[in-house]
């Protein structure tokens, strides 16, 4: 069975290098470095046509995922938006202060959302109680759990990885994702993997003025095509054995 590769872009460029090199899925983000947020309404509208499914990263602001009624209430328009224009699916979380899944929160933006692809995000990384944030994602018809394990990389959170797939069974699927890339994927060969999330993208460092004004970073990230075309090859090997 092939092995689905979501990237995550938050630009245009990287939207057509992604495409082009063969991505599965694309999550649609701005901000990256800022662990993603919701992208504009215009750039949902650039990536309308690509050849692949797109999903709306739903997150208003950076930091944790407990969020107020006015942030609740941007997050149901950005759902709206996004299903207006054609997005087929969006990623979401919430969370509760003590780091549960906020299944009130979600209940509420899953219903917004009705007819679309549902991702929860790496708030479930969050949990203090994986199996039963798991379980939670089931009932809330949630189709796949973004995770790296509880841990800063996917390849640390390799062991509780394996213990909630082995617990997901078909019903949910576990997509990790944290640090996947053609160097790092032979820690994961192992594991019954339908799906892998990565942005498969390299250091830019940034100079001139743009820097300096503070426009852009001075370590920056772009998509780059090898590593997503050497991230399937290798995805394409393990599964053939």
């Amino acid at each position: 069975m092939r092995v689905l590769v979501e990237v995550c872009i938050d630009s245009t460029a990287g939207l057509a290098e992604a495409i082009t090199a063969g991505a599965g899925r694309i999550e649609l983000c701005s901000a990256l470095d800022l662990g993603g947020l919701t992208p504009s309404v215009g750039m949902m509208r650039r990536a309308l046509g690509a050849s692949v499914p797109i999903y709306a990263m739903i997150r208003p602001r950076a930091g944790h995922f407990v969020w107020s009624p006015d942030e609740i209430a941007v997050m149901e328009a950005d759902i709206e938006a996004a299903r207006e224009v054609g997005m087929q699916g969006v990623v979401l979380g919430a969370s509760r202060p003590d780091g549960r899944l906020d299944t009130d929160v979600l209940d509420l933006l899953i219903r917004r959302a009705t007819g679309m692809g549902l991702t929860l995000n790496r708030c479930f990384d969050l949990t203090p109680d994986p199996s039963a944030a798991l379980e939670q994602a089931v009932d809330l018809g949630f189709h796949r759990i973004l995770t790296s394990g509880g841990a800063r990389s996917a390849t640390e959170g390799h062991e509780t990885l394996a213990r909630l797939m082995g617990q997901a069974k078909d019903r949910i699927i576990i997509m990790p994702g944290s640090g996947i890339g053609p160097d790092t994927l032979t820690a994961l060969r192992d594991l019954p993997l339908r799906e892998v999330h990565a942005s498969c993208s390299v250091p830019v460092i940034g100079t001139g003025q743009v820097v300096d004004f503070g426009f852009a970073p001075r370590i920056g990230r772009r998509t780059d095509g090898k590593r997503l075309r050497d991230l399937r090859a290798m995805l394409s090997d393990a599964v053939g054995r």
